[in-house]
């Protein structure tokens, strides 16, 4: 089992639908949908546009944190003593000029693309109304060869397509149709209302729109799709896919694509049209977005709504997977079944014209999207988390960029496609990213940083200075931590547990140290330390703790979208996975007994050669268990072979053999007093052979309570 340890982190640390930067949220799973925090290890000198030197990148390609003083934005000087630090290059009222702007992005994304291996680029950058910026890079198609064009390839914006389900969600209360504050069943079809599941409050609307309806977060298998036979309508998705209430509803955000999925069911009961052709009437046509659509390119089916119109579907961008024989192209991913959470495909052109109609509070050349109220509640964050930490906006994420400055917007991840959507209020300024291959998550995520550090924000001082108090007492935050985002049964829950996790240590000089699936963060304490608000020592993400009397009981990432728990001890991987060497070096042993033990040894009474037969098909049963379980963890290099075949031969026949041979530690436990007993002396196991048997029943007994309490043991829930 320790390699479903290493292997899930390698293979899962990705959005399980989820996210690939602070801000970049997919429907994608575990988490997909825990999301990354942007790391700004691309870095320009601010008034060149050639890049700096970058440090190697961590295992988990994320940079690792900057420990020597710097100047974000300019190189260490040679002689150690910081440059004179100066002003923003432009003020907020300033507009970015359009050539340095163009030269700036220039050498960011194709210095990205070169070193991350990504197959094509999209962006757009807005300001005061008008379209600044709008470039491709890269090709749409490698076979034959198709350049990105800003103004008609089309790319999976992921999780972005959630912001016009939210807009849907508002302008049916704008027409007094839904109420914020009601229980969301009352505006749903009866087959598909949520289920009290034992909890008395009901999931109200507003709880969709800040992720905090309490579900589960399940994906794989399910959330995207590599057939199109295989795509469903919005409805059997809904009810087939009912996730379980975990907790209740308006405690805490944590990312739900089946919420959003669930409001877009809403706004098409009320409304009386079908999801697509409600956007496409309230929002798409209005702004002129010609080449957007929540349609797939897909033949037509009987109870799903129409595909893809004809003319769009040469400029839909492929998806690639970079390999050492380089790129690989992608079947195409039908996120049709949930489309409300994430099925939309645009362009730079098109999202350009969004973020104008969004920065102008509703409204685009004349035309009315939405109202005031409902802009000012778009830019209004509800916080369901600490001081410090970003928040949710009915649906858009609020959160901060280097200079001090608020931002709002949304991420978007599929398994290749990887997005990101910024609009700065303060600076007129809208910015949108979008990367067509698995490797550009890094790229998206810190782009919209990266441009506003280069314009807007002042040079900043790094690391930051850490606690002396803390490095006193770092048992107060210490530990391992599990994401609320994620599945709570099943092997699912299984698996997303150990891409969910996060150990939270701290230095020395009294910093705080996360390693996760966005790999390593340093944090330095930001205020009183009482207050456990941490930021971190080379940027502007955040995290907040909240506490017991004497320790943290859980933490709060810089984005929103979950609540990291303090797991208990067996909730460990460490834990797991010295259980699992223990187990295996207990059926080892057994297995060699029976081969290198002499005639004497054999003398055993019938109770005890039940219990050592029994035990030797125990040993094979694990020994098999791990290595169909290393088997399956072989193949989980590439994202997509988890989400498109979950769960998979090996690892439900992994979870079977576990599940016999835990079945049998409860025989041999059982019969540990006969076997002590024995009989007479000819006739029984010596003291060193019934020791080692009990031994042995103990650490089976011991893993295989383990491996239930992490829902290992249930091959059906596959």
């Amino acid at each position: 089992m320790r390699t479903i340890v290493i292997a899930a982190l390698a293979a899962l640390a990705m959005t399980l639908a989820g996210p690939a930067a602070v801000r970049a949220q997919g429907p994608a799973a575990p988490g997909a949908g825990l999301p990354k925090g942007p790391t700004p290890y691309l870095q320009l000198q601010p008034r060149k546009a050639a890049p700096k030197p970058r440090p190697a990148a961590s295992p988990t390609g994320q940079a690792p944190a900057l420990l020597a003083p710097h100047v974000a934005g300019a190189p260490p000087s040679a002689t150690g003593v910081l440059p004179v630090l100066t002003g923003a290059r432009l003020a907020p009222g300033q507009p970015l000029p359009a050539a340095e702007l163009e030269t700036f992005v220039d050498g960011v994304v194709k210095d990205a693309m070169a070193h991350e291996h990504i197959a094509g680029v999209t962006v757009a950058v807005v300001q005061n109304g008008q379209v600044v910026l709008k470039k491709g890079y890269g090709f749409a198609n490698l076979n034959p060869r198709r350049p990105v064009d800003p103004d008609r390839t089309l790319f999976r914006v992921g999780s972005i397509s959630k912001t016009f389900t939210w807009i849907a969600v508002m302008k049916e209360v704008e027409a007094g149709r839904m109420r914020l504050n009601q229980p969301v069943n009352l505006y749903l079809p009866e087959k598909v209302q949520v289920k009290d599941q034992g909890y008395d409050q009901p999931v109200r609307v507003i709880n969709l729109m800040d992720h905090s309806p309490g579900f589960e977060d399940r994906a794989l298998g399910q959330l995207f799709e590599d057939k199109a036979s295989r795509v469903r309508p919005l409805e059997l998705y809904l009810r087939q896919e009912r996730p379980r209430r975990v907790r209740a509803p308006g405690v805490v955000s944590s990312y739900s694509n089946y919420g959003a999925a669930l409001a877009g069911e809403a706004v098409t009961y009320t409304s009386g049209k079908p999801f697509e052709r409600l956007i496409e009437d309230e929002i798409l046509m209005p702004l002129g977005m010609t080449h957007t659509t929540f349609r797939e390119p897909r033949p037509v089916k009987a109870g799903l709504p129409a595909p893809m119109p004809e003319p769009l579907r040469p400029d839909v961008a492929m998806p690639y997977h970079w390999t050492p024989a380089g790129f690989e192209g992608r079947p195409y991913e039908f996120i049709g079944q949930v489309a409300p959470a994430g099925a939309a495909s645009s362009t730079a052109a098109d999202m350009a014209r969004y973020m104008i109609m969004l920065l102008n509070g509703g409204q685009f050349d004349g035309v009315t999207v939405f109202g005031p109220r409902t802009a000012q509640l778009f830019r209004t964050a509800l916080r369901k988390t600490p001081p410090g930490v970003n928040g949710w906006a009915h649906g858009f994420m609020i959160f901060g960029l280097p200079g001090g400055f608020r931002a709002y917007g949304h991420g978007g991840d599929t398994l290749d496609f990887h997005s990101n959507l910024v609009t700065v209020p303060q600076l007129g300024l809208g910015v949108f990213i979008s990367t067509s291959s698995q490797t550009g998550a890094s790229l998206a995520g810190r782009f919209p940083d990266r441009l506003v550090q280069e314009f807007y924000a002042p040079p900043q001082i790094y690391p930051r200075a850490g606690s002396p108090e803390l490095a006193e007492n770092p048992q107060a935050v210490s530990g391992y931590y599990l994401t609320s985002r994620r599945a709570y049964s099943g092997l699912e829950g299984l698996v997303t547990s150990f891409a969910g996790g996060s150990s939270v240590s701290v230095t020395p000089q009294g910093r705080l140290v996360t390693a996760g699936r966005d790999g390593l963060r340093i944090w330095a304490p930001e205020g009183p330390l009482e207050d456990r608000r941490f930021i971190a020592v080379d940027g502007e993400q955040r995290i907040a703790f909240t506490t017991e009397p004497d320790r943290a009981s859980a933490y709060f990432p810089s984005f929103g979208g979950a609540r990291m728990e303090r797991a208990p001890i067996w909730r460990r991987p460490l834990t797991l996975g010295g259980l699992a060497a223990l187990t295996g070096l207990a059926a080892l042993s057994t297995l060699g007994g029976v081969a290198l033990r002499n005639r004497r040894e054999f003398r055993e009474n019938q109770i005890q050669t039940r219990a050592s037969l029994v035990q030797n098909i125990q040993a094979v049963l694990w020994l098999a268990a791990m290595a169909l379980a290393g088997l399956w963890a072989s193949k989980t290099g590439d994202m997509a072979t988890v989400v498109y075949r979950w769960p998979g031969a090996a690892l439900v026949t992994a979870s079977a053999c576990a599940l016999v041979a835990a079945g049998l530690t409860v025989t041999t436990f059982l019969a540990l007093p006969a076997i002590w007993r024995g009989g007479r002396r000819v006739d029984s196991w010596n003291q060193l052979r019934k020791t080692g048997f009990t031994f042995t029943v103990l650490i089976y007994s011991a893993f295989s309570v383990v491996l239930a309490l992490w829902r290992a043991l249930s091959p059906w829930s596959g």
